[in-house]
């Protein structure tokens, strides 16, 4: 495709459209692949999919291909669904939180998620469906945001317990933040401070492709 091959000299975008949640939502060509942005920041493939795949790999491959039901709340483009599957080849069961009909529509579309047959999508606020699901899970990954900014009911306690309380022992989170300015740093450093050391064991991997910060949390008791 002659527009991959000129994607390594200029990204050339491909689709734009205007949604409620997300401002604005384009996929492009960069590099020889197609990437999901927003209007301020990189929602899949591209940089947040290294980023992503970087905690995976520090929970372990081989940890989480042995995993029977993983939740990803944010979904996007799927990206980091993709990785589960195609690299790490996990075969157990994957739930799909996004707030964003619109997302899932060009994610179906331009990257082929309504394919993987072991994925459920629900169309819902990641709030709401922590709250309500009765299903437990061997991985969180927590990956929601609005352009570049993070709800804050993903930092209170409430919403952290309620959680912790659907993961399975020995189970992880995966928690991608983003890093802009000290608050931010701040931030992080309340809610790791908030986690008993007795029953979840808390790794931080700083600057990660620059602004983001990833947490990971394994529930050991």
């Amino acid at each position: 495709m002659i527009r991959k091959v000129f994607s390594y000299l200029i990204p050339i975008k491909i689709f734009k459209k205007k949604s409620v949640r997300s401002k604005t939502i384009e996929v492009t060509w960069a590099n020889g692949e197609l990437v999901l942005d927003s209007e301020n920041t990189n929602y899949s493939y591209g940089s947040l999919q290294r980023i992503l795949r970087y905690g995976l790999k520090n929970i372990g491959f081989k940890t989480i291909e042995k995993m029977d039901h993983i939740l990803v709340l944010g979904v996007a483009g799927g990206s980091v669904i993709k990785t589960l599957v195609e690299e790490i080849g996990f075969k157990g069961k994957i739930t799909g939180v996004e707030i964003d009909g619109d997302m899932i529509q060009i994610a179906n579309e331009y990257f082929n998620l309504s394919q993987i047959s072991q994925l459920e999508i629900v169309i819902d606020d990641a709030f709401e469906f922590v709250l309500k699901t009765k299903k437990q899970y061997d991985l969180i990954i927590i990956d929601v945001f609005e352009d570049t900014t993070m709800p804050n009911f993903l930092f209170e306690p409430f919403f952290s317990e309620r959680v912790f309380s659907i993961l399975n022992k020995q189970g992880f989170i995966l928690f991608n933040t983003m890093i802009l300015d000290e608050k931010h740093n701040i931030r992080n450093r309340k809610y790791i401070s908030e986690i008993n050391p007795d029953l979840y064991s808390t790794k931080m991997l700083p600057r990660v492709e620059h602004h983001n910060e990833l947490i990971i949390i394994e529930k050991v008791a």
